[in-house]
């Protein structure tokens, strides 16, 4: 199994899927780093050499943020819209969507499970 970015990744896979099992790559990363490594996307991971390995690693390594950098990255950012007191920081803060989506019905996976109201009569 192929360790990249602290990431095992699975060996049956084609290398451009396989790429995408490290968090802040997606197809079209992973389609990059095939294409500077010299890899063939068809390749599967456990025909790769470890010198292309290595070569993987190195690139990704250079040039992409993935991972823990990725995520600490991303977590500051929120933080610091939410230190800011903006709008998106306040809705971040009460744990409600933040792009613009209606909540009066829908938003159930940002808002939770429905609570029932106390004292409200069937219509």
């Amino acid at each position: 199994m192929a360790r990249i970015a602290g990431v095992n990744i699975p060996t049956q896979k084609r290398v451009e899927v396989a790429l995408t099992y490290i968090f802040g790559i997606g197809r079209r990363k992973a389609g990059e780093i095939c294409a500077k490594c010299n890899i063939n996307f068809e390749t599967r991971v456990n025909e790769l050499s470890e010198q292309e390995v290595i070569s993987i690693r190195e690139v990704i390594d250079k040039d992409y943020v993935v991972e823990g950098d990725l995520r600490r990255e991303t977590a500051m950012n929120i933080k610091r819209l939410m230190d800011l007191g903006t709008f998106r920081g306040l809705r971040h803060r009460k744990g409600l969507p933040v792009r613009g989506q209606r909540t009066h019905t829908n938003a159930r996976t940002r808002k939770g499970p429905a609570r029932a109201i106390a004292g409200k009569k069937k219509a």
